[in-house]
């Protein structure tokens, strides 16, 4: 009789079994500084008025298949052009797995400046096409002749340009951005999933490149609950990966609470203002106490610990005292001894420099 071990070893993909599943922790009673979430909840009146909404939600009838009250909602606070379609997703996550099964021929490939979001690598692999990751420079700006040498003897189908990237929280130069699509054949998908705390926005380039893609989310504006992804771009790409898009991928409640949430997104807006503020503060203690911190247009700092003290030890130090950071050491070389602080609200950010002294 065959065990279960061959089974899986039989049907599982290699691949598959060689991954390792994404890792959370568990964060009960800690000072959540992992993630990249908005720590901020809504006010009072708010939160009672949607809470009102909820009860009237219909749970027994399946959602509206597009979400039209979301993407109208969209489309005003993001100031997305009419000619332009909002495809949705549960999380950017699953935009990325669209947008990998529509390109998902024999030989076909996804290129992505390295370190960059995990995701990208390990959906191109759950698919099973083949990904490229060409490293930045040593201070995370794009090696262009790499990229340029990448994009011309590969021929990517896919390209992904986080714009501030995760986890080094830099915009990448303009120039650079424009050359890499213009050296495409292929789809370019700039993912902008920090765009509430960085100076640029790249909505505009749908206008001058027929081959450019837009990504967002609600995630780090104070959603991350609901996992709302988006995507923008030209009908005749949309069209396309909305065939492979789950009818009922956005959910009753999600739907009532993002179209909710998007009617007072001035509010969460001035979260991130006061996000963007508290980064300046944090960075500038970080520095104080010798770490090497780089430049973040995200709600997130990444620092290199100082000499002679070691980024696992500091990780783990810190758990202990009921403080969760993110120990990006091991995961790819020109991470050696980083360690990835979100941005919290005063108090917390406080407490992290009080711990680290």
């Amino acid at each position: 009789m065959t065990s279960i071990t061959d089974q899986v070893e039989q049907l599982i993909r290699p691949e598959i079994r060689a991954l390792q599943a994404y890792p959370v922790g568990d964060a009960s009673g800690m000072i959540k500084l992992d993630a990249m979430e908005n720590p901020f909840t809504w006010p009072a009146e708010m939160v009672q008025e949607w809470q009102t909404l909820l009860a009237d939600c219909q749970l027994n009838r399946y959602p509206h298949p597009t979400a039209p009250q979301v993407t109208e909602g969209l489309r005003q606070n993001m100031q997305v052009p009419a000619q332009y379609d909002i495809l949705l997703g549960n999380g950017s996550d699953e935009i990325i797995q669209l947008l990998a099964m529509a390109i998902a021929k024999p030989g076909a490939k996804i290129l992505a400046p390295e370190p960059g979001f995990v995701m990208y690598k390990m959906i191109a692999t759950f698919i099973g096409i083949d990904y490229v990751g060409v490293p930045l420079n040593a201070d995370f700006s794009l090696d262009m002749p790499a990229m340029l040498d990448a994009i011309n003897t590969q021929q990517p189908e896919l390209i992904f340009l986080a714009q501030p990237n995760n986890p080094t929280g830099n915009l990448w130069g303009e120039d650079d951005l424009h050359a890499i699509v213009k050296a495409s054949n292929g789809l370019v998908v700039l993912d902008e999933a920090y765009l509430p705390f960085s100076s640029r926005n790249h909505l505009n380039w749908l206008d001058q490149y027929d081959n450019v893609l837009v990504m967002r989310t609600l995630s780090k504006v104070g959603l991350a609950g609901l996992r709302l992804g988006m995507l923008f771009g030209r009908p005749e790409w949309l069209n396309e990966i909305n065939k492979i898009r789950m009818p009922y991928n956005i959910n009753v409640l999600t739907q009532a609470s993002a179209a909710f949430a998007l009617k007072y997104y001035d509010v969460l807006l001035d979260q991130c203002d006061q996000l963007v503020q508290q980064r300046s503060w944090l960075n500038t203690e970080l520095e104080k106490l010798g770490f090497e911190t780089y430049p973040s247009e995200a709600n997130f700092i990444l620092a290199r610990c100082p000499q002679g003290q070691q980024a696992k030890t500091i990780f783990s130090e810190l758990k202990e005292k009921k403080i969760l950071i993110k120990c990006l050491d091991g995961g790819h070389p020109l991470l050696e001894n980083c360690l990835r602080f979100t941005v919290g609200k005063a108090e917390e950010n406080q407490a992290l420099i009080g711990a680290l002294r």
